[in-house]
């Protein structure tokens, strides 16, 4: 589900001269981190940059509440969420798809190894 990124890039989005952003992150019963969300706030769009789940905690609803989290927080400032999602990654379009986000277009040969194209979601907290 998510996009790796190397330590030196969470620096970057976290420095303080960086855009606003916010992370949640997901905590099972033993507080063990099992998943984050990083989203980018903007003025009046909003993007979701990165979602992690930890492999064995899939299937059970955590990236979703993150996502709902986001969007819930981006309704009351933006009117739109946005993201990014490799076109072969199943699982993340069918839950964003779900959770009312809609396909507006196509960057080809934005990810690497393998090279991909993303897909450009966005979702409209206007219709919350």
């Amino acid at each position: 589900m998510a996009a790796h990124w190397h330590v030196r890039e969470y620096d970057v989005v976290f420095a303080p001269e960086a855009p606003r952003r916010v992370a949640l992150v997901a905590e099972d019963e033993d507080q063990q981190i099992c998943g984050f969300i990083v989203a980018r706030c903007g003025v009046d769009e909003w993007e979701i940059e990165n979602v992690v789940v930890a492999p064995e905690r899939r299937r059970r609803g955590i990236g979703r509440e993150l996502v709902r989290m986001v969007v819930r927080l981006a309704g009351a400032a933006a009117s739109a969420v946005l993201l990014e999602v490799r076109e072969s990654n199943t699982a993340a379009r069918q839950l964003y798809e779900k959770l009312g986000f809609v396909e507006i277009g196509r960057r080809p040969g934005y990810y690497h190894d393998p090279v991909e194209d993303a897909l450009l979601l966005r979702f409209s907290t206007r219709k919350m």
